[in-house]
């Protein structure tokens, strides 16, 4: 009788302890989802077109074989369609690189710059496809329902943030896919992204689209694990578009024609 009673109050203890968690991650989530918009206007988005521009920094070799670290721009173009359909299009002098998802496919293709009939093909691993379904949920999801996808969220509680009194939220897709969100706690705002990596991400200024609040610049950080120094890419939107509806064909594996 004693080892029940012992038991029980555990049981009724952690019982209360996931209530109260739980509680505290729906109402940082329904936050973070009124300050992007309503209910009515987040739950009507099917698909997201950006275009804009990329620039950072990337690592070449000079004439003497170094490593150094040169200027970067290009143009881009990036689709997210429910419920798994992700592609993206870089032009830069390189050429055109464009990765795309086709729900449990994947695949990269490198255009070369001088003669576009002239390409590669690569078809991405397991584990990429899973990032790749990952970060289209996280455009798509506005931060709610990756319990239906076998994933959980971690209330990780309060911090500070440049000053701001945060949120820490991780959304666990699987072991080694992990967002950790840090939202303004009297708005809302995300104000941090962390990556499993230790990659930052950041985001600056607004577009409204359709009721729905976007970010205009997002600045991803990471650090050279040879140098530790920090680098950063910066994506700066210049149009964001809602509910088109992209084919199939779009994000499919390229056919070689053999022309």
């Amino acid at each position: 009788m004693t080892k029940f009673c012992r038991f029980s109050a555990a049981a009724l203890l952690a019982a209360a302890f996931w209530a109260h968690a739980s509680a505290s991650t729906d109402d940082v989530i329904a936050m973070a989802r009124a300050y992007l918009g309503t209910e009515a206007a987040l739950e009507s988005v099917n698909s997201i077109h950006y275009t804009g521009t990329l620039t950072g920094e990337e690592t070449i070799k000079d004439n003497t074989g170094k490593e150094v670290r040169r200027p970067f721009n290009g143009d881009i173009d990036i689709i997210f369609q429910k419920p798994y359909y992700q592609r993206v299009k870089l032009v830069s002098y390189k050429g055109t690189e464009i990765t795309a998802l086709d729900d449990y496919e994947a695949w990269r293709r490198l255009e070369d710059p001088a003669d576009s009939t002239r390409w590669s093909l690569t078809l991405l691993s397991k584990d990429q496809i899973k990032r790749l379904r990952a970060s289209t949920w996280e455009n798509l999801a506005f931060f709610r329902g990756i319990e239906g996808l076998g994933g959980h969220v971690e209330d990780h509680g309060s911090t500070t943030i440049d000053g701001r009194s945060c949120e820490k939220l991780v959304f666990v897709h699987e072991p080694g896919i992990e967002f950790s969100r840090y939202f303004d706690a009297a708005t809302g705002r995300l104000v941090l992204t962390l990556l499993e990596s230790g990659d930052r991400i950041q985001e600056e200024g607004e577009i409204m689209v359709n009721g729905v609040r976007f970010p205009k610049i997002l600045i991803h950080i990471t650090k050279d694990s040879t140098t530790w120094k920090e680098y950063a890419t910066v994506l700066t939107l210049d149009k964001i578009t809602l509910n088109e509806i992209f084919p199939d064909s779009l994000f499919a594996v390229p056919m070689y024609t053999g022309q």
